[in-house]
């Protein structure tokens, strides 16, 4: 499974920019969200994603493209049970997190007047 993620984590890292907003509580809110979504579409759980507000309309656009992306690139996605897609998603939330946000070297993440 740690492969799959890997493989799905570098992907976002190469072609994505949401993942590097200024603060690190920005930072996390499009993680969650922006994979949230990805992780309801590859499951077929459209009706669980709310696009009431601007931030769920951003979130579901670009969690939608990603998830079409995903589809193309990564084929086997199709392949595998809800349960292990489940947790494929939750390991590269894990991973974008710690690189984007727990190691990032960027000290302007922390600083509380933003």
């Amino acid at each position: 499974m740690d492969e799959k993620a890997d493989k799905l984590s570098a992907f976002i890292l190469e072609r994505c920019l949401w993942q590097f907003h200024s603060r690190s509580w920005d930072r996390e809110e499009n993680i969650n969200g922006i994979l949230g979504v990805v992780t309801n579409l590859l499951l077929n759980q459209k009706d669980k994603i709310s696009t009431e507000t601007l931030m769920e309309k951003y979130f579901y656009a670009d969690g939608k493209v990603l998830t079409d992306e995903f589809k193309e690139k990564f084929p086997w996605l199709e392949d595998i049970d809800a349960e292990k897609k489940k947790e494929i998603m939750e390991d590269v939330k894990k991973k974008i997190t710690e690189i984007a946000v727990d190691k990032s070297r960027n000290e302007e993440l922390r600083v509380p007047f933003y």
